[in-house]
């Protein structure tokens, strides 16, 4: 059994399940704001890395992945195992000087782009089909090696002189792809498959070796596909209920596998050190990969395009990927920026007769207008504090609670404040609207409707109006 090319079938099948494994295995790549000086980008590799056996031993990161899950497998079922990481590529700047050698710089200044050190990802994949039935039992291995590689790239300028050189070198990497499958009792055929990832890279961490001198031998952002043909898997987030038992009993560490590709399918797995539920998807309306999907991502491109000229140099000369995103941010048509805003995924269906068409927006009675309901009066409407009824235009003083405020809300603590209304929402709570006396912009604030809000029992009243 060899590292394989997919047959055709496979090979689209997987292919239905990279779009979200690519997100998986470039999440957290370069973040906003796509420079490799920013703070956020200093610290890489935050998913899924497999260190070599040497420095797990002296971190709290690992140097291997199993994933365990069920399959129901046909007479003759075939698997087909993909397992997907990045290689980190160590690129450092060298200037060309007058002697005609390069020397190391800290950045190489061109018209368009900075260029700075940085660790580039290189993709790599191990992949393997073998038959379920050779499966039980020991299982198969499958050990894998990367050779160690240096490259240099010439930098000129646009009148095509040498102003330096660009040096990547990659470090050898090896590692171990275990799979086993064992048939459980019961009267479902079923087997429970595992899947083990291990680094097994022949690098020594000595006594003052930190993480950034172990990354060039790790496995980032590790994770595994799964496609069964002649069978199907279980899913191990809501499995049928005479699974439960046998689900609970399989070991996942350090990943999580779900049920991927479309819904109603149950061919693929994705296993992921970030766990995702079933089928997961990229939202149609994401315009490309953005890399900080714990942004929106409206509101990231609005800022990737309002970067300063001098800040998108740099994020051009971090990183070809860093480089695709502002230019996706500065082209990007308004049409497809708009889709952006928000999109509706599922309508509620109602019964009954249909209303007019003038009347299927306006509610019976709009809880929101303080007009709709006649039985509240903010401006009139009291609450009992201390045995005194505390109405607008009451002076209370302030007593915030730490278990519900804003932190801003604290610094008001004993300040005494002017009641503007008594609210009442459509749970049954109330909530007292104040300015405080001594801000200079309370008339202002007064003006605009823009009040503290606290709740009877965060406030002392002071006197009764």
């Amino acid at each position: 059994m060899t590292t394989v090319a997919f047959a055709p079938g496979t090979e689209a099948r997987l292919a239905v399940a990279r779009h979200v494994a690519d997100a998986v295995l470039f999440e957290g790549y370069v973040l906003y704001p796509y420079r490799a000086s920013a703070a956020k980008n200093r610290l890489r590799w935050q998913f899924g890395v497999l260190v070599p056996p040497s420095w797990s031993a002296a971190a709290e990161e690992h140097d291997f992945q199993l994933t365990e899950c069920l399959m129901e497998p046909r007479t003759g079922a075939e698997l087909a195992v993909e397992v997907r990481f990045l290689r980190a590529q160590r690129r450092t700047v060298e200037e060309l000087r007058g002697d005609g050698t390069f020397a190391p710089t800290g950045e190489l200044r061109l018209a368009d782009r900075i260029l700075v050190a940085w660790d580039e990802g290189v993709e790599e994949r191990v992949t393997v089909v073998v038959p379920v039935a050779e499966l039980r039992g020991d299982g198969t291995v499958l050990p894998f090696t990367r050779p160690a590689a240096e490259e240099t790239e010439e930098v000129t300028d646009t009148d095509g002189r040498v102003l330096g050189r660009l040096v990547r070198r990659r470090e050898e990497i090896s590692g171990t792809l275990r799979i086993s499958a064992a048939e459980l009792d019961g009267p479902y055929r079923v087997e429970r498959l595992s899947v083990t990832v291990e680094n097994t890279s022949d690098w020594a961490a000595e006594r003052d070796t930190d993480r950034h001198a172990a990354l060039p031998y790790s496995l980032v952002a590790t994770h595994t596909l799964l496609r069964i043909e002649g069978g199907s898997f279980l899913s191990m987030t809501d499995p049928p209920e005479w699974a439960r038992g046998a689900v609970a009993a399989c070991r996942n560490l350090h990943t999580w596998p779900v049920l991927a590709g479309e819904p109603g399918r149950d061919d693929l797995v994705l296993s992921s050190p970030i766990i995702l539920e079933d089928h997961p998807a990229i939202a149609p309306e994401s315009p490309g990969a953005l890399y900080d999907a714990t942004e929106i991502d409206e509101i990231l491109a609005l800022r990737t395009a309002a970067l300063t000229d001098e800040e998108k140099r740099e994020a051009r000369g971090t990183d070809a990927r860093a480089a695709a995103v502002i230019e996706l941010a500065d082209t990007m048509p308004p049409e497809v920026l708009e889709r952006l805003h928000g999109a509706v995924r599922s309508l509620q269906s109602v019964t009954g007769p249909p209303k007019p068409a003038d009347d299927v927006l306006r509610p019976e009675t709009p809880w929101w207008d303080p007009g709709g309901d006649t039985g509240v009066d903010p401006g009139t409407d009291h609450v009992l504090v201390d045995g005194r009824q505390v109405r607008a235009g009451s002076r209370v003083v302030l007593r915030p609670r730490l278990r519900r405020t804003d932190a801003q809300d604290l610094f008001l603590d004993g300040h005494s404040a002017l009641v503007e209304a008594v609210l009442h929402d459509v749970d049954g709570g109330v909530h007292i609207a104040v300015t405080v006396e001594d801000d200079p912009g309370a008339d202002i604030r007064r003006e605009q409707g823009r009040f503290l809000y606290f709740q009877p029992d965060e406030v002392e009243a002071l006197e009764a109006m």
